[in-house]
């Protein structure tokens, strides 16, 4: 860890250059002799992508950063502040802490969290980091956590794992036996020092394939940020044996949409051909396969077994976007002419053939405005076009 990047000078350096184009600076003389301007650029880099996602980091003077890679790699705050509501209790160990954002927010929750690193410098830098933000509760560690957790012999409320994938593993099935730490292989081990364990695994992870992989699984948390799902959270609990509980959580800017079925229950969905108003489930809850429940809970009829829309005749309140039909239009040659060729629109398929990309090439769309279109099949099998106007 270079500390000669917290002199003031550096530092005034960076926060006048926070909004500059870093390739742009690279290209002009170094103004700092003694400390490499590589470095400087990192950090610069790193502190612009904490903007958004580290706020916290960004306002706090002398924080030291890690590349801009490894700042993209970690969880948000807001994913952070998400998962440390389903730990509570004394101790909780990271066994992969990395840059210590998940740990900040555990931190708060929790009495005592131990933060374990394998790269000497990344701990060295969060020490540093975690005294800058004025956090007394977490304990660094560096070095192997599995050696850790041997040596030290802790007992713990938590243990909490995010693993990562090996490089040799790249471009195959993402499947946790090919990660660091082998969650699989150690989860004896780990359930000598806690009795719930939370998994961190990037969205690419299928669900089935971690169910086969893993045992005790109370609950899997599949969590998106503005629609985008960030990440999945599987809590475990020693001599669990009982159903999973699927909950998918799309956390927005003013809200939080939530919703939790049971894996595996046996619910049918009703169809139905489009009604008045059209629903698009967010990314959570397509990440979760709940197709059927979505249509139970919420007294919805499904288009079509795979093209995963619903339809009602009275507006609800719905986890995901909310649309009225303004038109159905079959997708033909005379139809579209008619409704949709040389026009502005937004266009979603689902269950559909043709891609968005051909759609808009053979019809002449153009993208934007407020017009939606959902280029879908319906309980028929017919090729179908629903005109719609957003609602909130």
């Amino acid at each position: 860890m270079d500390q000669s990047i917290l002199t003031e000078a550096i530092q005034e350096f960076i926060r006048n250059n926070i909004e500059a184009d870093v390739n742009h600076l690279a290209l002009q003389k170094h103004p700092f002799s003694n400390t490499d301007y590589t470095a400087i650029l990192n950090q610069i880099a790193a502190k612009q992508r904490a903007k958004t996602k580290l706020p916290t980091w960004f306002k706090t003077s002398n924080i030291i950063y890690p590349s801009k890679i490894s700042v993209e790699q970690t969880s948000s705050e807001k994913t952070a502040a998400y998962k440390s509501q389903l730990v509570s209790g004394d101790f909780l160990m990271d066994l992969s802490g990395g840059f210590g954002v998940d740990d900040f927010y555990f931190a708060q929750r929790i009495t005592q969290v131990i933060h374990c690193e394998i790269n000497d410098e990344l701990s060295a830098m969060v020490q540093h980091n975690f005294a800058q933000l004025n956090i007394t509760n977490i304990q660094c560690f560096s070095g192997d956590s599995y050696d850790i957790l041997e040596a030290q012999k802790p007992k713990l409320d938590w243990i909490y794992i995010d693993p990562s994938r090996r490089s040799e593993a790249k471009g195959k099935v993402f499947m946790l036996k090919d990660c660091l730490p082998n969650v699989p292989e150690n989860l004896d081990f780990y359930f000598q020092f806690a009795s719930n364990i939370m998994i961190k695994t990037a969205p690419l992870l299928d669900l089935t394939a971690g169910l086969s992989e893993l045992k005790n699984v109370k609950a899997i948390h599949i969590v998106a940020l503005e629609n985008e799902v960030k990440e999945l959270l599987w809590v475990l609990e020693k001599g669990y044996n009982d159903k999973t509980q699927i909950i998918t959580v799309n956390l927005l800017k003013t809200k939080t949409e939530e919703f939790s079925f049971e894996l595996y229950s046996n619910h049918q969905a009703n169809f139905s051909l489009p009604q008045k108003y059209l629903y698009e489930p967010n990314a959570a809850i397509m990440k979760s396969g709940g197709f059927e429940m979505v249509s139970a809970q919420f007294g919805l009829a499904k288009l079509q077994q795979h093209s995963h829309l619903y339809t009602s005749e009275t507006l609800i309140d719905f986890p995901g976007r909310r649309f009225k039909i303004e038109q159905l239009i079959g997708y033909n040659k005379n139809e579209m002419k008619t409704f949709l060729e040389n026009q502005k629109a937004n266009i979603t398929t689902r269950n559909f053939p043709d891609s968005v990309e051909s759609i808009r090439k053979k019809w002449k769309i153009k993208d934007g405005g407020n017009l939606y279109c959902f280029f879908t099949t319906d309980i028929n099998n017919h090729k179908i076009v629903l005109l719609c106007s957003k609602l909130p």
